[in-house]
């Protein structure tokens, strides 16, 4: 077990085996997933047979996939999915973006982001992120939805390891962030 991201697995085989079947408990074929970044941590060489191993995964879940770069996420990645990318009923399987998607949703505006962004105070809009696993910002409008997300604890019903958040989850995380912060102040 590595010490920078404690999880409860003996091996990587087994932790991507449990990722990809609670992904795909929820994801539908047709359903469009938003990961923010750092997709895979993969050292091996040559790099292509890194991508290789990196497809086949990805290729495992369900849904599209749109893909925030992260930090621990290669250009070379980028280019190798886009290569073999093929679509799912007219629509690509993946999607990439370099900073960020901005997308509206429950009258609110989601920026999405690998890295937690300080915009500060603005009501509609909230950022949701990846990148510091453990760790929430201590800003109400920043949400960790990354798998080791401290934030999940908003949640009454936690989902399973590597169980992407639904746009409900979400929104209990911000309203139940907000009213942590508000009994604060």
């Amino acid at each position: 077990m590595s010490e920078f991201a404690p999880r409860p697995f003996l091996t990587v085989e087994d932790m991507n085996d449990t990722i990809i079947k609670n992904w795909n408990d929820r994801v539908g074929r047709d359903d469009i997933v938003y990961h923010l970044g750092d997709i895979a941590i993969l050292h091996m060489r040559p790099e292509k047979e890194a991508n290789e191993r990196i497809f086949d995964i990805l290729n495992q879940l369900n849904g599209r996939l749109i893909l925030v770069k992260g930090n621990h996420d290669s250009r070379n990645l980028f280019k190798y999915l886009a290569k073999h990318n093929y679509t799912i009923d007219g629509h690509p399987k993946f999607e990439f973006h370099d900073v960020g998607v901005l997308i509206k949703m429950n009258h609110r505006q989601y920026y999405m982001t690998h890295y937690p962004m300080m915009m500060g105070i603005v009501k509609q809009i909230i950022n949701l992120h990846g990148h510091i696993h453990h760790y929430a910002v201590p800003i109400k409008e920043d949400i960790n939805v990354g798998v080791d997300t401290p934030e999940a604890d908003y949640l009454k019903h936690k989902p399973p390891f590597g169980t992407p958040f639904s746009q409900q989850e979400i929104e209990e995380m911000v309203v139940q962030k907000q009213i942590d912060f508000a009994k604060r102040h």
